[in-house]
């Protein structure tokens, strides 16, 4: 079976704020640039952000729009956390833990880019949280929704 790839290309309003956020904030790695657009690497991912006459306006909770990593390892989710902390990232939401006690407990952060695109990266503490237990009918934090 053949690996893909994830792809995103996402409005930003300042190239170079977006590879200081990405490339030393994050440790993505910095691939072709233009006067429009620089592509990232993100543990193994492609990233497009592109110059937007108009960025995205700051949102008003973490919906609906967002995007990120579901980390396998909680050391790895670890790492980024302290990263983000070492290297003065926007948390939007600090490093916490969601629906703790039940098949989808995970630990998530949320990041603000600086054309405040929401960054969430989790890792959950049951790997069947990721795809399935579909019995649960919890997708989100309620407050966070309305």
């Amino acid at each position: 079976m053949s690996k893909a790839i994830f792809h995103l290309a996402f409005p930003v309003n300042d190239l170079e704020a977006t590879k200081r956020f990405y490339v030393d904030g994050l440790g993505c790695t910095l691939g072709r640039e233009s006067s429009s657009a620089v592509t990232l690497e993100l543990k193994g991912h492609q990233l497009v952000a592109r110059l937007a006459k108009q960025g995205p306006e700051p949102q008003k909770g973490i919906y609906p729009r967002h995007f990120g990593l579901v980390f396998t390892s909680e050391e790895d989710w670890q790492a980024l956390a302290d990263r983000a902390k070492a290297k003065g990232l926007k948390f939007y939401q600090h490093p916490r833990r969601r629906f703790v006690g039940t098949r989808i407990e995970h630990a998530t952060l949320f990041l603000e880019d600086p054309a405040h695109n929401l960054l969430e990266f989790k890792h959950y503490k049951h790997d069947t949280a990721i795809f399935g237990e579909r019995q649960l009918a919890e997708v989100g934090d309620m407050e966070e929704d309305e």
